[in-house]
């Protein structure tokens, strides 16, 4: 126990700079990750066919390890945080990817219907009435992104 009380007394500013350094760069990717997927899910559910070769493509690179696909931009990107950054990113698309795309074509028919009756542009369906409505499943997309990218 003495030599844990020693460690964190010698090297408790660092560690705790790194922690803040570790959780940053995932935060970026994981807003980085909602940027990019939200939209995309949003222009797959309009088109039937190409929504399922991409999230195959997607299901692929998540099943890559992240240390396999870091080690894959250190050399185009060097060794820092930009590649962590773009590391963690392509990791964190797919659970952000599936739930909105899940969230999205789980919403109720008739009230998109409803928002075409009343004379909703496709943009406001999506901004006023789908977006919303998935939002619940959306959010459990990120929250599972985040635990994997801190983890």
């Amino acid at each position: 126990m003495h030599h844990i009380v020693q460690f964190l007394q010698t090297n408790g500013g660092e560690l705790l700079y790194k922690t803040y350094e570790h959780i940053t760069i995932s935060l970026i990717a994981v807003i980085l990750g909602v940027l990019v997927a939200v939209p995309l899910v949003v222009v797959l559910t309009r088109m039937k066919n190409g929504a399922g070769t991409i999230i195959g493509i997607v299901n692929i690179i998540q099943t890559l390890p992240s240390l396999a696909i870091l080690a894959f931009f250190i050399p185009l990107l060097g060794v820092g945080k930009v590649p962590a950054i773009v590391a963690l990113f392509f990791y964190s698309v797919l659970p952000i990817l599936r739930n909105t795309y899940t969230g999205i074509r789980g919403v109720n028919k008739n009230l998109l219907e409803s928002g075409k009756g009343i004379g909703m542009t496709p943009a406001e369906q999506v901004r006023l009435v789908e977006l919303p409505l998935a939002a619940p499943v959306i959010m459990a997309g990120i929250r599972t992104s985040t635990i994997y990218l801190i983890g």
